[in-house]
């Protein structure tokens, strides 16, 4: 889906001030790289584990690295890569809708807009606005909202992993375009081995209620599953989604 193009794989030794991390590349040396995610990257920030670091030397960058991907056990117990630079979703999400993978549950896109002024007092921008291409069964405008997830149980992702006042927002305001246009929301699942998709109600409890009120009022819900690996980053399909997690020691 896009070229991931060449990363430097090191180990990481530590996450600090939020931003920074310090990664042990293999001969030996300790860079300080950008941390593009902020969250509590529950279940992904391993120190001791392996990292992919891009590297891009500019006079306008403070830091020439940026910590792009880590290794964790699979849902299968196999090792596998997650995308953690929350900058990534919205492009790879953008680029599978002009692709066309979309298209059955989008329907025929004429054109998309990045972080279009909605909400109360257009206070918000959301992700993309969509606008369906002529003669399209649908003809409303499309606002999608997109969500990175790293957090899993098994082969069920999760969002979100901590409490999140802006992501409640943006479901209430995500159900407030209904009826006139058509609202969705998008989980950018990073990470290949996951096929389901539920509201990450031990993390936030709220945010779960609101998900399952947002659905019952007609938001969609499209997980886009995504695979990482060196050389690029693979669509690999939509998820299942669930209204909550399933009860504990359940499948």
């Amino acid at each position: 889906m896009r070229p991931a193009g060449t990363l430097v794989e090191g180990v990481l030794q530590r996450r600090y001030k939020r931003f920074l991390a310090e990664v042990e590349l293999a001969d030996g040396t300790v860079v300080t790289a950008h941390c593009p995610n902020t969250g509590p990257m529950t279940g992904v920030l391993l120190p001791g584990g392996r990292v992919r670091l891009r590297h891009s030397a500019s006079p306008s960058r403070k830091l020439a690295w940026t910590w792009e991907q880590a290794e964790v056990p699979g849902a299968d117990g196999q090792p596998v890569w997650v995308g953690v630079d929350t900058s990534l979703p919205n492009k790879l999400v953008r680029a599978t809708i002009e692709a066309g993978c979309l298209e059955p549950w989008l329907g025929p896109i004429g054109s998309v807009r990045a972080e279009v002024p909605y909400g109360v007092d257009r206070r918000s921008r959301i992700d993309l606005l969509l606008t369906p291409a002529e003669g399209a069964a649908d003809p409303r405008p499309i606002w999608l909202e997109v969500k990175n997830t790293t957090w899993t149980q098994g082969s069920l992702a999760l969002f979100p992993d901590t409490v999140t006042e802006r992501g409640q927002k943006h479901l209430e305001e995500l159900t407030a375009v209904l009826p006139g246009a058509r609202a969705v929301l998008l989980p950018c699942l990073s990470r290949g081995d996951v096929d389901r998709f539920a509201p990450g109600d031990g993390a936030d409890p709220r945010y779960g209620e609101l998900f399952r009120a947002a659905r019952a009022a007609g938001v969609e819900v499209l997980p886009c599953r995504y695979g990482f690996d060196t050389g690029a980053v693979q669509w690999l399909g939509v998820a299942e989604v669930l209204d909550r997690p399933p009860a504990a020691g359940a499948p």
